[in-house]
């Protein structure tokens, strides 16, 4: 089973935005990757998908939701103000489970570079963190993380 990591689609500039940032929400550029993720995503038997509270994040997995009748379950763990180990615990959780979680730039890329330094072997040769795209991370029977693969953005 697999885990998605996604970071969240573009939104609006951060410091042209006057009101609190966790309402900042996608431009069309963020609602076109939004889409592209539906597209990308909505084959995997996904049975979950949780989100940061923040409304660029909810956006971004939204139109996947919709394409396969799940709710977007908000998580504090995936939050941009979150402690990481929280944010670990949750994918150790979720380890055996088909699940998208949405997140933030600060929180994903940590996340990869822990299941890495696990012993996580990368698939592949890209990686990074642009808005808009995913990390798939394999899971075994005993829910450590076996491999990491990077998606860029659609």
């Amino acid at each position: 089973m697999a885990l998605h990591l996604v970071r969240h689609a573009k939104a609006g500039s951060r410091s042209e935005w006057s009101q609190p940032d966790e309402l900042r929400p996608l431009t069309a550029a963020g609602i076109r990757q939004a889409l592209a993720l539906r597209d990308l995503l909505q084959d995997r038997p996904v049975k979950r998908i949780l989100s940061s509270r923040f409304v660029r994040c909810l956006q971004t997995v939204e139109p996947l939701a919709e394409t396969l009748g799940l709710e977007v379950e908000q998580h504090p763990a995936l939050s941009e103000e979150t402690d990481l180990d929280d944010t670990w615990a949750l994918i150790a959780e979720l380890a055996g489970t088909e699940a998208v979680l949405c997140s933030h730039g600060n929180v994903i890329p940590e996340i990869v570079d822990q299941a890495l330094r696990s012993g996580a072997r990368r698939i592949g040769h890209g990686g990074g963190d642009k808005k808009g795209s995913f990390w798939t991370l394999e899971t075994d029977e005993s829910g450590d993380v076996t491999s990491a693969a990077y998606t860029p953005p659609g």
